[in-house]
């Protein structure tokens, strides 16, 4: 769907199978092609369209953060 460049296909792959299983969090340090806005954002939108959930993407220090916080 273009929301990542043809490079990362191991970054796509990885996002969709998060998001068939239906993963909470997707957990990444790879910043250029999952943990950002854009690919946040247009990753949603393209799983609406297939009739997906959209999934939580985040960095491993927004999960240890939340955690430090109780949450």
């Amino acid at each position: 769907a273009g929301v990542m460049p043809e490079d990362a296909r191991d970054d796509a792959l990885h996002f969709a199978i998060a998001t068939v299983h239906e993963v909470d969090v997707l957990v990444s340090w790879n910043f250029r092609h999952l943990v950002n806005v854009r690919v946040r954002k247009d990753a949603a939108l393209v799983n609406a369209k297939f009739g997906y959930d959209p999934i939580e993407v985040a960095s491993p220090e927004e999960v240890v953060q939340g955690e430090e916080m109780g949450e």
